[in-house]
């Protein structure tokens, strides 16, 4: 089952390269404007983060293993309809679906893992950010491959809707893991089962993760996690229009920097799952945050194509396991309410999503080379905010603290 658990990640990264590496063929082959692309990737996201939460609660308060593979099945039925695909409009349906079914179908499978080893969700969520980052990897890969043997990308999409069939499959077969029951199906104190109609546990899972959101310790991970962001996912988005833009190289070797931004990534994620057997993530996070205050400012002030190279990959290197510790922590701070850390975490994602606009006007009116100096602030506040002491318990202690 955790094997599955893990592929389920591993595939739903895949498909994210394979995607983000095919809309020059995409946009070709529907004949798409830069307008309709950005619809593409932002309505969904929105749409998105607005059913999450409730799904994620609802595991909470009801049978995740049938939110998963309900989700896993939309999952697949959408990968077809987007090989499918013939417009804008068909796409944009496919989008709106695929994205909270991802939500039911991989975030759930997350959760899961976490309730699996409670005490060991560093080490398990650097394993599943492992797996996601070899999809990473493979799915441009995976395109090339498609292309050579003439399948093109509708041809690997409906592969990886056969791949994610497999999966519900296996997911479905597999034995449950050993989990305790949703903590708002158990009842009171003597441990009985909560026969409260489903409409009322699911407002007292509401209720009670919006009460989450007033702890210092929860609030504390929810923003360290978006300004960890500044150094992962939303740097990523700009990387390539920074060495054009910027360092003024060719499309080309703009996606070697990229290549070599996720395939040294791949191998700290790698790195991290033995280390964090060693080492407590916290004590990794903050020294890694400043070896970043000086590897990133360099990044930006060393001239040169090939050193720029040998510092992205540095950066890279150092900022593997960032969204693992963060989040395990976050998972650790509300024990045996995973679907309620799941929820919490959609919504400060709203407002993590906004970064990227507010860059991107920031470059507008300075340059896209002064407005990425926004970016340090990611690994200052990692600095500041990561607690010491006893903050830096065992993952296992954190629901005792």
């Amino acid at each position: 089952m955790i094997l599955v658990l893990l592929l389920i990640e591993f595939l739903d990264e895949l498909v994210f390269g394979a995607r983000e590496a095919a809309w020059p063929l995409i946009r070709d082959d529907l004949r798409l404007t830069y307008i309709q692309i950005g619809l593409l990737l932002t309505i969904p996201n929105l749409i998105s983060s607005v059913l999450e939460p409730p799904i994620a609660i609802l595991s909470d308060v009801w049978n995740r293993r049938a939110l998963i593979l309900i989700g896993g099945a939309a999952f697949t039925i959408e990968l077809v309809l987007i090989a499918a695909g013939q417009s804008f409009m068909a796409l944009m349906l496919a989008f709106c679906v695929i994205y909270p079914a991802s939500g039911a179908f991989v975030s759930l499978s997350q959760t899961t893992l976490m309730d699996h080893q409670p005490e060991r969700h560093e080490q398990n969520m650097a394993r599943w950010t492992f797996a996601g980052s070899i999809g990473v990897v493979a799915g441009p890969l995976a395109l090339g491959l498609a292309v050579a043997l003439g399948l093109g990308w509708r041809g690997l999409f409906v592969a990886m809707a056969i791949l994610s069939a497999a999966l519900v499959a296996g997911y479905a077969a597999a034995p449950h893991l050993s989990l305790d029951s949703p903590p708002f199906v158990r009842g009171g104190a003597r441990g009985g089962v909560n026969k409260s109609p489903l409409r009322q546990r699911f407002a007292d899972a509401m209720l009670d993760a919006l009460r989450s959101l007033r702890r210092g310790d929860v609030r504390r991970w929810l923003i360290l996690l978006v300004f960890a962001d500044l150094m992962l996912d939303i740097l990523l988005g700009f990387l390539a229009l920074y060495f054009v833009d910027v360092v003024h190289v060719d499309e080309a070797q703009a996606g070697i920097a990229v290549a070599v931004w996720s395939g040294v990534g791949l191998l700290g994620d790698f790195l991290l799952i033995p280390l964090l057997e060693k080492v407590r993530g916290l004590t990794y996070l903050r020294a890694s945050a400043a070896i970043m205050l000086i590897l990133y400012p360099a990044l930006l002030i060393v001239p040169g194509y090939i050193p720029k190279l040998i510092l992205l990959g540095l950066l890279g290197l150092f900022n593997s396991g960032w969204y693992a510790i963060l989040q395990a922590r976050l998972y650790s701070a509300l024990p045996g309410k995973s679907g309620t850390a799941l929820a919490v975490t959609n919504v400060t994602g709203l407002v993590g999503g906004l970064i990227p606009l507010g860059i991107g006007l920031l470059a507008e009116n300075v340059g896209l080379g002064l407005a990425l100096w926004a970016l340090l602030a990611g690994p200052i506040a990692l600095l500041v905010g990561i607690p010491r002491g006893a903050g830096d318990a065992r993952i296992g202690e954190i629901g005792e603290e």
